[in-house]
């Protein structure tokens, strides 16, 4: 007994999970609502990458490399950060490479090509990460990636968690079907007066599935009852059962690139045919006339990265008030270190950019406050490797719940968006409205910027006329930063120059 409570306490010790008043109960519990949460990504991510799915005889060496990058990049967050944020192969960049290596972009692009251009944009990751620049008010140096984050406009910043709060939402609705596509109106509800929508497995079951989930959650939470997100989630996955929603085939092992056979998957994964270091295979000698193309998708995976990890990372911590007095996201630094070196282990592995899950907010939502959560997600996608059909069987729809409620805490921080100035409240709603629109947190994050700089010069040119000729008393100042400016022209070749040239 003596014993268990002094591992209890040195675990406690590690983590500071009394000092950031939670407890090892709360963290598991979160690290399994995360968890639950993005287990999808062992699915869509091969499905991404490779253009023939499970038919590819690549899928479990991908579904392999999605796990074993999830689980070092978690890892790396749960140890080296101490932070409950949660990393995977990224979705969107998944599918870039994907497109890279289909042909889709006007190369041949082998595998190992792929994993070269996530590979280079995961060193520069690491570069921006440690290259000092500057000191804080503590007079430590900084990082260049720091000082990035700090020369943001506030705007912007109070506006981010806001915007992915939404964003996460939507990917919920979409995901449990209860918004769906519109040929008119691009989105509209479910149509649940539609009887063939109530057929076993279909979209009006998949929507009642996830409002139930949802409703579960809402309800045990406003009686204060611990784990409400994850037993939501679970009560939501026993009613898809018989809805049709949930396949029992895949515990079976009866669907296509889902078995038991582990040790099948694994020996897949470190022979010839598999992914495994498949950059060292010819992966840097790149297709005749493809250089530019390839120095525009490193631009593009480095500024998508970044700044994901970076709205996500603020958007996290400031829903688990895990932020210092600035603002800022305490062991930012250290998240930022994770999240590189996950990248570049990634592409060794044979996955896609590992970066930080903006499902990790369900943990969060769940009372994850240290990195004992992240050590209990990366411990689930490690036992993923041999247990896939069981974590397969959670329909996205019950995930679906979590997600949603998700969005309903993040949406808080809008009291902090200041709405009273138009310089701001034009780039706040821009940067939140283009996150959920454009499905994409660095569009928004994009957007923000560029209109606040593109409005503070307007003004400031104006105000300058105008003092000139003694029209305004007060001297105009401009409240662009160089750091600001720098990122806008960086966002100007992002959306303007072509990624294949």
């Amino acid at each position: 007994m003596k014993d268990k409570k002094k591992k209890s306490s040195k675990l406690d010790l590690f983590f500071d999970i009394t000092s950031r008043k939670s407890n090892i109960r709360t963290e598991i519990f979160a690290g399994l609502t995360t968890f639950l949460a993005m287990a999808y990504i062992l699915i869509v991510n091969p499905n991404n990458i490779l253009w023939g799915g499970t038919t590819d005889p690549r899928f479990a060496s991908v579904f392999i490399a999605t796990a074993l990058g999830a689980f070092i990049g978690t890892l790396l967050m749960a140890l080296l950060a101490k932070m409950p944020l949660a990393q995977a192969p990224g979705m969107g960049l998944n599918a870039t490479v994907g497109t890279m290596i289909g042909g889709a972009l006007g190369f041949g692009f082998s595998y190992g090509n792929a994993m070269a251009v996530v590979f280079i944009s995961g060193i520069i990751f690491l570069f921006l990460s440690f290259i000092p620049c500057g000191k804080n008010e503590h007079g430590k140096y900084i990082s260049l990636r720091e000082k990035i984050f700090d020369g943001m406009p506030k705007a912007v910043r109070t506006s981010i968690s806001v915007g992915i709060g939404l964003f996460i939402a939507f990917i919920g609705l979409q995901n449990a079907h209860i918004i769906v596509d519109n040929q008119f109106t691009l989105l509209q509800l479910v149509s649940f007066n539609n009887p063939e929508l109530w057929a076993k497995g279909g979209e009006a079951c998949m929507a009642i599935v996830a409002i139930f989930g949802l409703l579960i959650i809402a309800i045990l939470t406003h009686y204060n009852i611990k784990g409400s997100v994850i037993i939501g989630v679970l009560a939501a996955t026993i009613l898809s059962i018989p809805l049709g929603v949930a396949d029992i085939s895949v515990l079976t092992g009866s669907v296509p690139g889902i078995s038991w056979k582990f040790w099948n998957n694994i020996s897949s994964f470190f022979s010839n045919k598999g992914v495994f270091l498949s950059l060292f295979h010819g992966g840097f000698h790149f297709p005749k006339g493809s250089v530019m193309t390839v120095v525009m998708l490193v631009i593009s995976f480095s500024m998508i990265d970044m700044f994901d990890t970076m709205g996500t990372v603020v958007g996290c911590c400031s829903n688990a008030k895990l932020l210092d007095k600035n603002g800022k996201p305490i062991r930012y630094s250290q998240m930022m270190y994770a999240d590189s070196i996950a990248t570049i282990i990634g592409s060794l592995l044979g996955t896609s950019t590992v970066t930080t899950f903006v499902e990790s907010g369900t943990g969060v939502s769940a009372g994850g406050k240290t990195g004992l959560t992240a050590l209990t997600v990366s411990c689930l996608f490690l036992l993923s490797i041999f247990l896939l059909p069981l974590f397969a069987f959670i329909p996205s729809a019950a995930a679906a719940s979590a997600l949603i409620y998700v969005g309903v805490l993040m949406m808080s921080n809008v009291t902090e968006v200041d709405f009273k100035n138009v310089k701001n409240s034009v780039p706040a709603f821009l940067t939140i409205i283009t996150m959920v629109l454009s499905y994409s947190i660095t569009n928004g994050i994009g957007v923000g910027i560029m209109s606040f700089v593109i409005i503070d010069l307007v003004i400031y040119g104006i105000d300058r006329i105008l003092y000139s000729q003694k029209k305004k008393k007060e001297q105009p100042r401009l409240e662009i930063s160089w750091i600001t400016f720098v990122v806008f022209v960086l966002f100007l070749i992002y959306f303007l120059v072509p990624t294949v040239i």
